[in-house]
């Protein structure tokens, strides 16, 4: 029987984290209300629904989505693209959301929307979360519910929601979440607003896989320890792009050394320090963890995934394979 070894860093579930857990317990839903104003901006839209939808892939059934308009009718986009919303603003039961964005863009007019107005208010003393995409802001300060909040909005719209909310903290940043009120600029911001929202009730590993989806350049050189959430330092991060570069045929520490020109003894002491572990157990979880994701994500055969991962034989292959994930590559799960 062969002992089962241990990954030394994150790589353990990147793959495996994208098949559903059956036996999770079950977790209640939470649904998100959209209100989709005149000339919304889709980016900044998508960006947010689009964090919603894939961690519902990583773990099924946790939230719930509905898009709103004033008057229940199409709205146009900023992009020009009309939508077909679900229903209007004053047909949503308010008890049954967790989250409610107001979504603007750059041309969606500055003016009171007494009914739109009416509803945030409604929505804060029933203790909904409220949120504002581009200059979604405005319309939450001019309901007076960003009163002792810090909070962002897109630079256009900057003096104007500073004007209308002048107890509130407008902010700089692309997004700013303040307890129960978050807001974002941008569609970036609009992307890390939610993360943070979903990360608060489901925690890091969570954010982490939609992380890895999403935003895998931003994640890839991530360090493991998630209270950290440091990044690696560039001369590392060189190293481990050469190993990506080359997992089919896999370099060894001389060559990778003479690569980054650095010495054997500094490359060690990098993933030693960053890592905890060593350069050739790196490489090798690399290639093991490529090995898990071809094989549930193509055709391939054990063999040609071995081939393609660098290992010197299909034996050694399965040797490792069996000793980091617990059983047979053979035995793996492909997704359909």
């Amino acid at each position: 029987m062969t002992d089962r070894r241990l990954f030394s860093g994150g790589m353990q579930g990147k793959n495996l984290r994208y098949l559903q857990n059956k036996s999770a317990t079950a977790i209640p839903q939470s649904r998100v209300g959209f209100v989709l104003l005149e000339h919304f901006s889709l980016p900044a839209f998508t960006q947010a629904l689009d964090t919603l939808i894939t961690a519902n892939l990583l773990q099924a059934d946790l939230f719930t989505t509905c898009t709103l308009t004033l008057d229940g009718q199409d709205v146009i986009s900023d992009l020009g693209l009309v939508i077909r919303a679900d229903g209007s603003l004053g047909e949503c039961k308010l008890g049954d959301l967790k989250l409610l964005v107001v979504c603007g863009g750059l041309r969606t007019p500055l003016r009171g929307q007494p009914e739109l107005r009416g509803v945030l208010k409604r929505a804060a003393e029933k203790g909904v979360a409220l949120a504002g995409l581009w200059n979604g802001a405005w319309f939450l300060g001019q309901a007076g519910l960003l009163d002792g909040y810090r909070c962002a909005i897109h630079p256009e719209h900057r003096p104007a929601l500073a004007e209308i909310a002048q107890h509130s903290e407008v902010t700089s940043e692309s997004y700013m979440v303040d307890r129960n009120r978050y807001t974002a600029a941008s569609p970036n911001g609009a992307f890390n607003m939610v993360l943070e929202w979903i990360g608060q009730s489901h925690g890091a590993a969570l954010v982490d896989g939609i992380v890895d989806i999403l935003a895998f350049e931003a994640s890839r050189y991530k360090r493991v320890n998630p209270k950290l959430q440091l990044k690696l330092t560039a001369p590392l991060r060189e190293v481990v792009k050469l190993m990506e570069a080359n997992l089919d045929e896999p370099l060894d520490l001389t060559q990778i050394s003479e690569y980054v020109k650095r010495s054997r003894r500094q490359i060690e002491r990098l993933f030693q320090q960053q890592l905890n572990t060593t350069p050739l157990r790196y490489y090798l979880e690399l290639r093991v963890t490529e090995g898990r994701r071809l094989l549930q994500h193509s055709n391939l055969t054990v063999v040609q995934v071995a081939v393609a991962c660098g290992f010197v034989s299909p034996s050694h292959f399965s040797k490792c394979y069996t000793a980091y994930f617990g059983h047979p590559p053979s035995r793996e799960k492909r997704l359909e």
